[in-house]
């Protein structure tokens, strides 16, 4: 009976904005009318909705049976749920491990690389040094 109702309102409203109004009083009415119209369809609208809501409820065994599909629903939205969640961690646990890989890496090549300057640099010096040393020895 609701959809009826929102059916025969509906097709009331295009005659109502088809033709353009002429004067004031037509405007003023048109107006009035569409405030009346907004809420009284809302109603008829929420009426449907839950007339729908309210039908697979009718009897025990339709109510048990739309419970259980309703319970079989959750329990795969949730396995889904927990199955993408248990992916992304994978996901955020390899990208950890392949960050501190990569970040390890980089810094053995530059202790490698500072070490190497550090005895070139040692070896280097020493050597100056005996030279230093040598020249002192035979000024003497």
């Amino acid at each position: 009976m609701a959809s009826q109702n929102s059916k025969s309102s509906s097709s009331s409203k295009p005659k109502a904005t088809a033709k353009a109004p002429s004067s004031r009083t037509e405007q003023a009415r048109s107006v009035a009318e569409s405030a009346v119209d907004l809420p009284v369809g809302a109603v008829l609208e929420v009426s449907d909705r839950v007339a729908e809501l309210v039908e697979p409820f009718a009897g025990r065994s339709a109510a048990q049976k739309q419970l259980k599909s309703y319970s079989s629903q959750l329990r795969r939205t949730a396995k889904r749920t927990e199955r993408r969640g248990a992916g992304a961690r994978r996901k955020a646990a390899t990208e950890a491990r392949k960050t501190r890989n990569r970040v390890e890496r980089e810094a053995r090549k530059r202790q490698r690389t500072v070490e190497s300057t550090l005895k070139r640099n040692r070896t280097e010096v020493e050597q100056r040094v005996r030279q230093v040393g040598d020249q002192l020895a035979a000024l003497r």
